[in-house]
């Protein structure tokens, strides 16, 4: 298991972190995504601790607080050196009834980060992201807000989740101009199946020098190679009850067929290869992985010692590469004579 910087900081998380959405169940969706008890949530984060993960991420909405809950009860019963373990949430979504209880006003922040670390039973938390984009809330005041709670030593560092590149762009300058913290991380949905950040978030990111945290890189388990093109699925597989991201299944199948031979090759799953192309990838700094079972996190972990070679890399993506799309096939053109020189030093 490699560390690798978060941002700019000096903070080295594992390129494996530990997504909690699956514990607690509740209500709803979270009942679909998983409902593992508390007992069960320990022997996941002890696998995954002993498989030299450091970087555990959660949120305040999941399973509507208690998978921070059973999350903070897991350090402890571990007895996990709190020093030792990065430790990842998110604010924005609804916490309560009330028209104030959601979104990233100052109010809403100041009041879900002191939630938090109740729920979590910790004095700080490592890395606190906003969860998604308010349109009611200027970028200012949240950017504002974050940084009270990084200089109160509440947030030792922050960061996004499903923001576009012009938002975090617009939040970072914002941000240098009056001094104030600025994001560290993006948290985004990135996978063999859907390339989409490649289009402008990736750039932004290596230009901003911003880590990147992949979340869903199984495509909502598309790519775990438990379901076929008949509509058939595993017992127990994921997007049968929740279909989620949204994915191009055909163009996920045909990238599942170029992994085949390739897991076959190497002698390992399917979902292995998916996530170890991610983790060839320059922008990833940590792929995030949910699990229900220790066999399931077990193999995911695995994913960190599979070595790609150029020509696997090549077939992967070949046959997952995006469209054509403007402005970038003009950039490509107009650009070539420049990276031509670059190249040439």
């Amino acid at each position: 298991m490699r560390n690798r910087a978060l941002g700019r900081t000096g903070l080295y998380v594992s390129e494996i972190c530990l997504g909690t959405m699956t514990f607690g169940g509740g209500e709803g969706m979270w009942q679909k995504i998983g409902a593992l008890r508390q007992d069960e949530a320990e022997r996941l984060i002890g696998t995954a601790v002993d498989g030299g993960v450091n970087f555990l991420d959660t949120a305040d909405v999941y399973a509507e607080g208690l998978s921070e809950e059973i999350t903070g009860h897991a350090i402890r019963n571990l007895k996990l050196p709190r020093d030792e373990i990065v430790v990842a949430t998110k604010v924005f979504g609804p916490t309560g009834k009330g028209p104030n209880a959601r979104g990233n006003t100052r109010s809403h922040i100041i009041d879900g980060v002191k939630a938090s670390l109740k729920r979590l039973q910790l004095d700080h938390i490592d890395l606190y992201q906003i969860h998604g984009f308010d349109p009611a809330t200027p970028i200012e005041e949240t950017v504002e807000a974050l940084d009270i709670l990084v200089r109160h030593g509440h947030v030792r560092y922050t960061g996004v989740s499903n923001w576009a590149a012009w938002q975090i762009v617009k939040a970072q300058g914002i941000a240098q101009h009056r001094g104030l913290a600025q994001f560290q991380s993006l948290q985004a949905y990135y996978t063999l199946a859907g390339r989409d950040l490649e289009r402008e978030i990736v750039p932004m990111l290596k230009a901003e020098r911003i880590g990147l945290m992949v979340w869903s890189p199984l495509a909502g388990g598309l790519l775990s190679g438990k379901y076929g093109r008949d509509g058939s699925a595993e017992q127990g597989s994921r997007r049968v009850d929740f279909d989620f991201p949204p994915v191009d299944a055909e163009r996920g199948y045909k990238v599942i067929d170029a992994m085949r031979p390739i897991a076959d090759a190497h002698g390992v799953s399917v979902a292995r290869i998916a996530l170890a192309w991610l983790l060839h990838q320059e922008v990833v700094t940590s792929v995030i992985i949910g699990a229900k079972k220790p066999e399931q996190l077990e193999d995911n972990l695995a994913a960190t010692e599979v070595r790609l070679d150029a020509r696997q890399l090549e077939t992967l993506n070949e046959a997952s590469r995006l469209p054509p799309e403007y402005p970038g096939w003009m950039f490509e053109r107009q650009g070539a004579y420049r990276r031509d020189q670059i190249a040439q030093g």
